[in-house]
Formats: C-alpha cells, sequence, structure tokens
C-alpha cells in the first residue's frame, strides 16, 4: 500500500513526514492526487498545507527544546552560527522560506532556538507552504 492510495490522510501524513527532519516527498503525492481528480484542488492544496505546517511547527518545537539544553554558542559552529544570525536578522519573515529542501528545516529549527514568535512562526511557515503546494498543484492540472 502506498501513501497515494490512502488518499487525503496518505497525503497529510506524507506532507507531515516531509516537513520534519526526516525526507518525504508530498509533492510527489500531491501531484498524483491532483492527476487522479478524486479530490478538489484547493482541498488537497489544504490538506498538504496543514500537514506541512504542522511538520515545520514540530521542527520549530525541535529548536525550542535544543536551545533550553544546549546554548548556541556553546554547540554551533561559526558557520551555523551566521545561519543563525540571518534568522536572528530576518525574524519570522524568513521563515516563509522554510519550504525550500535542505534549508527550510533548518529555518524552523532555527526559529524554535530563537524563540521566534509562535504565532508569526507559524503564519510565515503556513503562508509559504501554501504558494508552493498552489503552484505544484496547478502545475499538474
Amino acid at each position: 500500500m502506498t501513501l497515494e492510495s490512502l488518499g487525503l490522510p496518505g497525503l497529510f501524513l506524507s506532507a507531515f513526514v516531509s516537513s520534519t527532519i526526516a525526507p518525504g516527498g508530498s509533492e510527489a503525492v500531491l501531484a498524483y492526487l491532483v492527476n487522479g481528480q478524486r479530490y478538489a484542488v484547493e482541498q488537497l492544496v489544504i490538506v498538504a498545507t496543514v500537514g506541512n505546517s504542522l511538520g515545520a511547527l514540530t521542527t520549530w518545537w525541535l529548536g525550542l527544546w535544543a536551545a533550553k539544553k544546549y546554548p548556541a554558542e556553546t554547540m554551533l559552529s561559526d558557520k551555523q552560527r551566521k545561519s543563525l544570525s540571518t534568522v536572528r536578522q530576518w525574524g519570522s519573515w524568513a521563515l516563509l522560506f522554510s519550504w525550500l529542501p535542505v534549508v527550510g528545516d533548518g529555518l524552523c529549527f532555527a526559529g524554535g532556538w530563537l524563540r521566534l514568535s509562535l504565532l508569526s512562526s507559524l503564519l510565515a511557515i503556513f503562508f509559504g507552504k501554501a504558494l508552493r503546494y498552489i503552484a505544484i498543484a496547478y502545475a499538474f492540472i
């Protein structure tokens, strides 16, 4: 059984897992379901966006937890400190790019580590991920 065959729950699970530290392919699942035309495109985009955003918030919470146990000054290399400084400078706006492969998880983690506002982080994450899923969905209609 594949995630695609699970329909909306499979899409949600794929999107959630894809947005945590684990690799995933929610874009492929979304494209497959859009092509199948069993669900409204808007419904698919919402399910994928919510799942992916909740996965990103999980990474954000891991960053918050890590900051309590491991201060940045003692754990990070100079390059990582510079990345953290960039997120610090841009604040929650940096999380608009949480959809980017490889870098996105780090942005969410840094957002939690820096204790960025949960609400503004969630809004930035959700908006960025929604735009990405809208673009993917409409590319496969």
